[in-house]
């Protein structure tokens, strides 16, 4: 059977770039997925401490992290009856780091904007 595009494998060479790169934002597009991706930027977790530092409850913290594992985001090792997650890549950390950046260079731009703005208005 074939895969909808949707459910598109990054690694397949027949899909085309564009399709894979939708895939890669998907699995990053929910706050959790990427809070999690963060604090796993300062090294591997288990889920247990990871919860807490998310702010979501355990069982949705374990289907947020099972889409990045889908994503080959991240990498799990089971240790007794614990599952620790570490990001996969390096690269991951740089994108999250850019995504950042672009994010933080676009909150600069409207508040020079708002402050011309406002400097335009004069006092009220």
């Amino acid at each position: 059977m074939a895969k909808r595009a949707e459910e598109a494998d990054p690694a397949d060479r027949s899909v085309p770039l564009s399709v894979a790169k939708a895939e890669l934002f998907k699995a990053l597009a929910h706050p959790a997925r990427i809070r999690s991706l963060e604090i796993l930027t300062d090294g591997e977790r288990s889920v247990g401490e990871l919860q807490p530092l998310v702010g979501i409850e355990m069982s949705h913290l374990s289907q947020q992290l099972g889409v990045l594992r889908r994503a080959g985001l991240v990498t799990t090792r089971r240790e007794g009856s614990s599952v620790f997650y570490a990001i996969k890549d390096p690269v991951v950390v740089e994108l999250l780091a850019v995504a950042r950046q672009l994010l933080l260079e676009s909150l600069n731009e409207t508040r020079d904007l708002l402050s011309g703005l406002q400097a335009d208005a004069g006092p009220r």
